[in-house]
């Protein structure tokens, strides 16, 4: 399939796809005449890639994971790093839920009102000069 195709497929823009060729974790084939092709299994792959960016894992860290999911095989460094990771993850949803049982807290303890009441909104000053009352500007002075 040609990059415009798995864009679609995969829900990314065409300029994910060549930045995540560029970070060597999208190895399409080439054309003769230079367009990409990439095989079914790219859409998998995609998601993949978008999972673990929106776990927090950077693209340098995905890179070096991504030989432990295409081969199904770890060094002892890998295996470390995707413990380390899983660690950090698991750390994470710990916190999510935290903050989802504090919200869950407020939302009990929250009475609805009937009226609706809307915040403030922040409007910038206005600078205008004060207006000047006949007495208050003095006496007129007549042209000579």
């Amino acid at each position: 399939m040609r990059i415009g195709e798995l864009a679609a497929q995969a829900g990314v823009s065409v300029r994910a796809l060549r930045y995540y060729e560029e970070q060597r974790l999208l190895h399409p084939e080439r054309s003769a005449s230079g367009q990409r092709h990439y095989p079914e299994s790219a859409v998998d792959r995609v998601h993949l890639i978008q999972q673990l960016y929106a776990a927090g894992l950077s693209s340098r860290t995905i890179v070096q994971l991504m030989p432990c999911v295409d081969t199904g095989e770890a060094t002892p460094a890998m295996l470390e790093l995707l413990l380390a990771e899983r660690d950090r993850i698991e750390r994470q949803m710990g916190e999510l839920a935290e903050a989802r049982d504090r919200l869950d807290t407020v939302i009990a303890s929250t009475k609805v009102s009937t009226c609706v009441h809307q915040p403030p909104r922040h409007q910038p000053p206005r600078h205008q000069p004060p207006r000047l009352t006949a007495a208050a500007a003095g006496p007129r002075r007549r042209p000579s």
